[in-house]
């Protein structure tokens, strides 16, 4: 059968590279975690290669677990392990999202010691401002999952993403930039005063449609949830990876076919891609990146099948983009990961 475009999304090695330095400064073999989560270890040295939103989710709960700290050892106080959930019932009977934001802050401040937030309210910009207590900044990773976490907190609360006009970090420039620039805002800011994002006021009104049932789904799939449903869905690139997975990918159209539908010449199209940092083609290898780690780890469709449905003219072909992506051929990287889950 051949797959419906996934919309699942895949996380960079960088942030298991990120999420595994509490567990080395613990002393904590991560192998074993490594495994729980079905990722291949191998991938740690593969500098290009991507897991699946499941598996970093996975391992961002055994990690906090061998902590007890669900903010991975990056505050001088443990955020410990059910502090997530206690959190999403701090908010959940909030009114708007004003107040939901105010309650997360007030929480975030009792658990954590070195961090704290702040909503400032100007005009028509909202900005959560994070200071920290550290003479020198700490590193991205911390910074960013402070801000993502509240971030995927304040969509989750209106059920919708709230776009965000920048994002601001008060450490240098991360080599997982460009990453950031689809989870946040393509307007990022780094070595700033402070850390923080940015984003309509008009949003802070918006009523809390959650529930204790939806609670509960969204914790069951959280951080995934958050990682990838929302990511910045703005930019041009964004409309059209969305158009794209309304089709099957062997139906894909050709560059020109596409300008078409878009009601844009070619160079008009290429120019606004290219102010983004994209090309179609780098969006077409990304969604069947995507699209394939998924079906080789949750589906037990034939490589041949897959590659079939991913529109490659030959499995040969497939092999080779599929090994450019994550550095091991197709068929390896299901057993490792096959084996990763079933030690």
């Amino acid at each position: 059968m051949s797959p419906t475009p996934s919309d699942k999304g895949t996380i960079s090695i960088d942030f298991v590279h990120e999420a595994l330095i509490g567990l080395n400064e613990s002393a904590i073999d991560p192998a074993p975690l490594l495994h729980g989560a079905g990722i291949i270890p191998e991938l740690l040295h593969c500098p290009q290669s991507r897991i699946s939103a499941a598996q970093f989710a996975k391992l961002w709960h055994l990690i906090a677990e061998a902590l007890d700290d669900e903010f991975f050892g990056m505050d001088s106080h443990k955020m410990k392990a059910g502090s997530f959930t206690l959190l999403c019932h701090t908010i959940l009977h909030s009114m708007t999202l004003e107040r939901a934001l105010h309650r997360a802050l007030r929480f975030l401040r009792i658990v954590l010691d070195d961090f704290t937030g702040e909503l400032v309210i100007n005009d028509d910009n909202a900005c959560i401002i994070l200071k920290d207590k550290a003479t020198n900044p700490k590193r991205a990773f911390a910074y960013g999952t402070y801000l993502l976490m509240l971030h995927g907190l304040a969509c989750w609360i209106i059920g919708r993403r709230i776009p965000l006009s920048r994002a601001d970090f008060r450490c240098t420039t991360p080599k997982f930039k460009t990453e950031w620039e689809v989870l946040f805002s393509q307007s990022l800011h780094f070595e700033q005063p402070h850390s923080g994002i940015t984003f309509p006021s008009h949003y802070l009104a918006m009523k809390n449609i959650q529930t204790e049932q939806s609670m509960r789904a969204f914790l069951r799939d959280a951080p995934a949830n958050f990682l990838v449903r929302y990511k910045n869905s703005t930019g041009l690139a964004a409309q059209i990876r969305r158009k794209l997975r309304s089709t099957l990918p062997v139906n894909w159209p050709d560059f020109s076919s596409f300008a078409q539908q878009f009601h844009a010449s070619e160079a008009t199209l290429r120019r606004r891609l290219e102010d983004e940092g994209q090309s179609y083609r780098t969006i077409l290898n990304e969604m069947r990146r995507d699209i394939a780690i998924s079906l080789l780890t949750d589906t037990k469709q034939s490589v041949n099948d897959i590659s079939h449905a991913l529109g490659f003219a030959d499995p040969s072909a497939f092999h080779r983009a599929f090994k450019n992506w994550t550095g091991n051929p197709p068929g390896v990287y299901r057993a490792k990961t096959t084996n990763a889950m079933n030690p």
